[in-house]
């Protein structure tokens, strides 16, 4: 069984070409600069996005991991979000950006009709975004998996650090072909310096518990407070004994 196409395009932006349709999740397509958040926290962005929406072209979907924070949604995404016919996040997300964003919960599912006249299900999962009690401060944030009666299945992580959350998602789910896995483990200072996102072991944890075929890592370049990049995922992977599963 062949690869469904995924092409990243820096940061946490990544296309997904699935069933005759054009996934993108957490559109980023602002320039350099520094975004503050609640509480003085400043992130800063250190490089460009490599594509344009003009150049991007047309999308059937968004899938918004979160609203909340500027390196998952930046000034010139939220823009982007008013051109896509749908746009699936959290409940709360969906309150805040109004619009055509639907709001989805963990292991809800959505039926999207395909060109060819089949079907495409996507299904909402949980995601942690941060050390166990972060979604007071942190917020409200949701995975994905994509399914078809005849395409294999793609699990997208969002901002998730847990686990546990992906062992839920692979007892209930699993196993899946591929896994976009946000990673470059960020930390910052409100959580005492733990991990908000996946780090490069925990990437390699993930796709052995996910059984994933195929690992495509994202949300790990471009920003300051991601303390982790590309190689240290290909080492993290190499130490697992699974460097064969990660696709860069």
């Amino acid at each position: 069984m062949q690869h469904v196409p995924i092409t990243v395009f820096g940061g946490p932006t990544v296309l997904i070409e699935y069933g005759g349709l054009r996934f993108l999740t957490d559109p980023t397509f602002d320039g350099p600069g520094d975004y503050e958040l609640p509480g003085g926290l400043v992130l800063t962005k250190t490089a460009p996005a490599p594509i344009t929406p003009e150049e991007l072209g047309p999308v059937d979907a968004v899938l918004l991991s979160h609203d909340q924070h500027a390196d998952n949604l930046d000034t010139a995404g939220r823009g982007f979000l008013a051109g896509v016919p749908l746009t699936l996040s959290t409940h709360d997300g969906a309150q805040r950006l109004g619009g055509t964003v639907r709001g989805l919960s963990p292991w809800a599912s959505v039926a999207l009709p395909r060109p060819d006249g089949g079907t495409v299900i996507v299904t909402g999962t949980p995601a942690l975004h941060g050390p166990e009690g972060a979604e007071a401060i942190a917020g409200e944030v949701i995975g994905f998996v994509l399914t078809a009666d005849d395409l294999p299945t793609v699990y997208i992580s969002g901002d998730n650090a847990s686990l546990d959350v992906v062992r839920q998602i692979a007892e209930r789910l699993g196993p899946v072909d591929s896994a976009v896995l946000f990673a470059g483990a960020p930390r910052l200072p409100v959580f005492d310096g733990a991990l908000v996102v996946l780090d490069g072991a925990g990437a390699a944890a993930a796709a052995r518990i996910l059984g994933a075929r195929r690992v495509v890592p994202a949300h790990c370049d471009s920003w300051a407070h991601f303390t982790e990049g590309r190689d240290d995922l290909v080492q993290a992977f190499a130490s697992a004994g699974i460097a064969d599963r990660l696709h860069i």
